[in-house]
């Protein structure tokens, strides 16, 4: 048996991926210290799908069980026309499915998810997460890394982890200041009770539904309860980036009037505080993520367009990895960088993946639906297999 090789590790962020991290690293003894700049934990209205190749991982970490209790299962992965509702394929999440893939799919409230996380690391290491605390910069040398938290406080560790999101501060300071490029697009988000829909309730799939220049994602959260939304529309106005803004709602009805009511009755039914509007920005991936005893994760290094949901699936793989590497190499620096190596393929073919499904939704002309949904449709009809092969490759992926 290898031996390990313990450190203390200082992550910035405690969203998803900083947390998962903390759990996969203090599970294997590492001593982790989590700075969230939020006061406590946030009750965001939002879903987040959990698909198979971040639940081995989960599994792995013995979440799997509260997980899947607080989580729905999507009967299926379905495409439909959001105008006429046409469905182009369904590929049903059946044993076979899950028999390829290795493990479920998963339906769950962001904030449900994040309080399980928090949970199971306050069981390994209680008050590992300081809320309210801002770490603004670091320096490091060959004995360790010290940072410098806004209240002013100075704390030394053995590697920094960036796990601060999309507009890293960590990242800022490894590799200057940030240049997205705007998409084109802006995203809807919303989750609206299912007892507001009547008859109107979205299938218990997770289904894309396609149109001119726009493009809506529906599911249901936990027993049913509720249905999470995303609608991404083509626009000329930048805007913010950012999905926590509120949007307006005459505005929302607006982008997809004369869709199917599944879609409609929801806008209508949304309360106007729960519905927000972000613009879309992309980032050219970066040349490297580590330096010395510092490195990055999840969208502080390689952010998703949400066009694939995998943008928590990668910070969650990622986190795996890297509690890995810092558990099997006694050289630091070495560990962080084949941590980078591992994971440096994987995630460039999911953000180019998910970049090509930006066109694929919004086909506007007659012959480029007819040219890209017909083929769709006849293997979705005649043959199913190819479209399910078209997920082994994301979902089948055994990050372990």
């Amino acid at each position: 048996m290898s031996q390990k090789h313990l450190t203390s590790i200082l992550i910035a962020g405690g969203g998803i991926g900083g947390l998962t991290l903390a759990i996969c690293a203090a599970q294997q003894g590492h001593h982790v210290t989590v700075y969230e700049q939020a006061p406590a934990l946030r009750a965001v209205g939002a879903g987040i799908q959990l698909s198979p190749n971040a639940m081995k991982v989960f599994g792995a970490m013995g979440l799997a069980p509260p997980l899947t209790r607080a989580a729905f299962q999507p009967q299926a992965l379905e495409t439909r026309m959001g105008v006429s509702g046409r469905q182009i394929f369904n590929v049903p999440i059946d044993a076979k499915a899950l028999e390829n893939w290795g493990a479920p799919y998963l339906h769950i409230h962001r904030a449900a998810l994040v309080k399980i996380l928090h949970d199971a690391l306050d069981v390994l290491s209680p008050k590992a997460v300081q809320f309210s605390q801002k770490l603004v910069r670091y320096r490091q040398d060959e004995s360790g890394v010290t940072v410098q938290l806004q209240s002013g406080e100075i704390v030394k560790a053995d590697v920094l982890i960036g796990a601060d999101g999309l507009h890293s501060d960590i990242r800022a300071q490894m590799h200057g200041p940030d240049a997205p490029r705007f998409t084109g697009n802006a995203a809807w988000r919303a989750v609206v009770p299912a007892s507001r829909l009547g008859d109107n309730v979205p299938p218990p799939t997770a289904c894309v539904w396609m149109g001119a220049g726009r493009h809506a994602v529906t599911y249901q959260l936990g027993a049913g309860d509720d249905v999470n939304f995303v609608g991404v529309v083509e626009t000329d106005n930048e805007g913010a980036e950012g999905w926590m803004r509120q949007g307006d709602k005459a505005q929302a009805l607006a982008d997809f009037k004369g869709w199917q009511p599944e879609i409609t009755q929801l806008l209508e039914q949304c309360a106007p505080e729960q519905l927000f509007r972000g613009a879309l920005y992309d980032r050219a991936p970066l040349s490297h993520w580590s330096e010395g005893r510092v490195s990055l994760l999840g969208d502080a290094v390689h952010p998703m367009l949400p066009f694939l949901a995998q943008g928590a699936a990668m910070a969650v793989e990622d986190s795996w990895a890297l509690a890995q590497n810092l558990s099997q190499q006694a050289n630091i620096e070495a560990a962080l960088k084949a941590y980078e190596a591992a994971r440096l393929t994987r995630t460039r073919k999911v953000q180019a993946r998910s970049a090509a499904n930006m066109k694929r939704f919004h086909h506007r002309s007659s012959l480029a639906k007819l040219f890209n949904y017909g083929p769709m449709w006849l293997a979705g009809h005649l043959a199913p297999k190819i479209i399910r092969s078209q997920f082994d490759s994301l979902y089948g992926y055994n990050p372990l």
